[in-house]
């Protein structure tokens, strides 16, 4: 049965069908071979519609939102001024500058796809003008943009709390340490790189010039300080947030900055929309297609083949790390959350795993593939943008892909580089 289901699949992505068709596909075929038919098909339907139900999800179109408004409007441009003006100067500084964007993209936007947008298409032709090798600035921006993963809001941590019912505001707080230190390497091998390939600083600013870059950057830093200072001060849920902030953007950028009309607000809504629907289709279809394959015992029959049951903590964790890293080299990230996540939940728990470091752990993997060779999605936003070929996109990657799975490893085996935030801001 198993064979089978994968085969029809794996046929029909090969055919060039979107995501979401293999995986309803696989469902009703398992469904078909479980039943014999399908006089109930009622059960299928009421497990999709059980996959999009929990209203924690509604926090995941209101943060593309957001993040479609800010991508329209000016505050990744001000934030990417305001890091410029600082270490712009030093060797390696633009660079640096480009990752320590993505990361503060990534914490008013949550989406890796967006970060490639808003910070890739400006900062692009500056890095080139200045020195640095197409290769490699196309590997900062589609890898530096895996930090948006991590650091909250994450798309991908709202949905793995959905399917996995863990906290999502503790799930966020977790992924701080993890994303600011995958910062830290990006930008000690940007350094390294621009020593040895001797790239040339850009002129230095003076403290005026910073002083009235983070003043325009106020407006937009508002969001990281809706985000966590509201969350932890327990004046939002992470959905009142999501909220929260589609109102804060609307309030920026057409009131405050002047950068979007209404007609763009609603283009943008538009867009969000289309997003949104794919989005809650896949959940649906993956919500019914765990369900099958749990239903046919296919998970416990292929992780009792690998013995995991047998494994401590630490195997279990790189057991899930390499399922989830292979996993999103092929397949867009929230089907392999919808897929993956309910097939561990039993050996999760029977090991004694905190779900927010496997959330943590997962996140980061999944963020990793994403941007991994042969079909990570951000590599295919990043050559629809910007225009150049596969090779090109893919060829600097390696020495990202190396760091990002270093701290992936040393995840595993200092938890606390997640849990030492949600320890403390959760201190029972």
């Amino acid at each position: 049965m198993a064979l089978t289901i994968f085969s029809i699949m794996i046929v029909l992505l090969l055919l060039g069908f979107p995501m979401m068709i293999p995986l309803i596909v696989g469902a009703f075929v398992g469904f078909f071979m479980l039943f014999n038919g399908f006089d109930q098909m009622e059960t299928m339907i009421q497990q999709m519609m059980a996959g999009i139900r929990p209203a924690s999800l509604i926090a995941v179109p209101m943060f593309i939102f957001a993040a479609d408004i800010m991508t329209r409007g000016q505050s990744a441009g001000r934030l990417i001024d305001m890091v410029m003006s600082f270490v712009g100067h030093m060797k390696g500084g633009l660079a640096v500058s480009t990752a320590a964007a993505c990361t503060m993209f990534g914490a008013v936007s949550g989406s890796t796809q967006a970060t490639v947008v808003a910070i890739g298409s400006p900062l692009r032709p500056r890095m080139l003008k200045a020195g640095y090798k197409d290769s490699f600035i196309l590997a900062l921006i589609v890898n530096s943009s895996d930090i948006a993963f991590l650091i909250p809001p994450s798309i991908g941590m709202i949905i793995y709390g959905v399917v996995s019912n863990t906290s999502i505001a503790e799930l966020f707080i977790a992924g701080i340490g993890p994303g600011l230190l995958i910062l830290l390497l990006f930008s000690i091998y940007s350094v390294i790189y621009a020593i040895r390939h001797n790239v040339p600083t850009e002129e230095k600013t003076t403290w005026g010039q910073r002083a009235r870059a983070v003043q325009k950057a106020l407006w937009p830093l508002g969001f990281p300080a809706i985000i966590i200072g509201g969350i932890y001060g327990g004046i939002f849920s992470p959905t009142e947030a999501a909220a929260a902030c589609v109102l804060y953007a609307l309030l920026l950028e057409t009131v405050v900055f002047r950068s979007l009309n209404w007609h763009g607000v609603y283009e943008t809504a538009k867009s969000t929309g289309l997003i949104t629907a794919v989005v809650f289709i896949l959940v649906g279809a993956g919500a019914a297609f765990s369900w099958v394959i749990s239903f046919a015992q296919i998970p416990q029959t292929i992780l009792g083949s690998i013995g995991i049951d047998e494994m401590g903590s630490i195997g279990v964790l790189f057991v899930i790390s390499i399922a989830f890293f292979i996993g999103c080299m092929f397949v867009d990230p929230i089907v392999v959350i919808l897929v993956l996540v309910p097939i561990f939940a039993p050996v999760v728990k029977s090991v004694g795993l905190d779900p927010v470091l496997v959330g943590t752990v997962i996140t980061l993997q999944v963020a990793i593939g994403s941007a991994t060779p042969p079909f990570g999605c951000d590599i295919f936003t990043a050559i629809a943008v910007f225009k150049r070929p596969y090779i090109e996109v893919v060829r600097g990657t390696p020495p990202f892909i190396l760091m990002l799975l270093s701290v992936s490893v040393a995840l595993i085996f200092f938890p606390q580089i997640a849990l030492f935030l949600r320890d403390l801001a959760f201190a029972k």
